[in-house]
């Protein structure tokens, strides 16, 4: 038998969800609360099989209420029920610890399957969370102009930025000032800047001078 508590602060969606779960015959309802840190208190108490955890509640949310629980209790099994798809709230859940991640708009049975899953020691995310994690995984990194110096470029440019003339660039790479000059005009050029002094700005604005 898989014994449940259930976090949520409306009284109707822990009734619908409790009289659903009483005709299953492999899980009980073992407890409830109204607002995390109740959730909290009654998880650490009673340790169900499977948690469903509201996220937006009254003072402790959904969140902390997870976190708190795994901090002291770390196999705790959370399945987070909630109304919100938005990044704010699903990626932090997932940070948080959480087992699963399912809509209030899912079917009961979709529900009763996830807890099963959960309890078997499975992840389970609604399909519109599954997706989000794999557009997340695969989001390209943000391209940096400065990504195309090479280290040698790289190294002029935080001399540049230090103040030093071609001649002393050259002087402290053991370069000839030819050799400078093109690599000034490259830095140029692939900074998209016009002068010495922009791409000062550029290196002191992307931290690329050592202090």
């Amino acid at each position: 038998m898989i014994k449940l508590l259930l976090v949520d602060d409306h009284q109707m969606v822990r009734l619908g969800l409790s009289s659903y779960f009483s005709i299953q015959d492999d899980m009980e309802v073992i407890g409830e609360a109204e607002d995390g840190q109740e959730g909290v208190n009654q998880a650490l108490s009673l340790r169900p099989d499977v948690i469903l955890m509201d996220l937006v509640m009254d003072g402790m949310d959904g969140i902390e209420a997870t976190k708190e629980i795994l901090a002291q209790w770390p196999e705790a099994k959370i399945i987070i029920v909630t109304s919100f798809i938005d990044d704010e709230k699903v990626f932090p859940a997932m940070e948080a610890g959480a087992s699963g991640y399912m809509l209030k708009t899912s079917s009961a049975s979709e529900i009763a399957d996830a807890i099963r899953s959960a309890y078997e020691g499975d992840t389970v995310f609604e399909e519109e969370v599954t997706q989000k994690i794999i557009e997340r995984d695969h989001m390209p990194q943000e391209y940096l102009l400065h990504d195309d110096l090479t280290n040698r470029e790289t190294e002029i440019l935080q001399l540049i930025a230090q103040g030093l003339s071609n001649q002393e660039i050259a002087d402290e790479c053991f370069i000839t000032l030819k050799t400078v000059k093109t690599h000034v005009s490259n830095i140029l050029s692939k900074l998209d800047v016009s002068d010495r002094t922009q791409a000062t700005i550029y290196a002191f604005k992307h931290n690329l001078v050592d202090d």
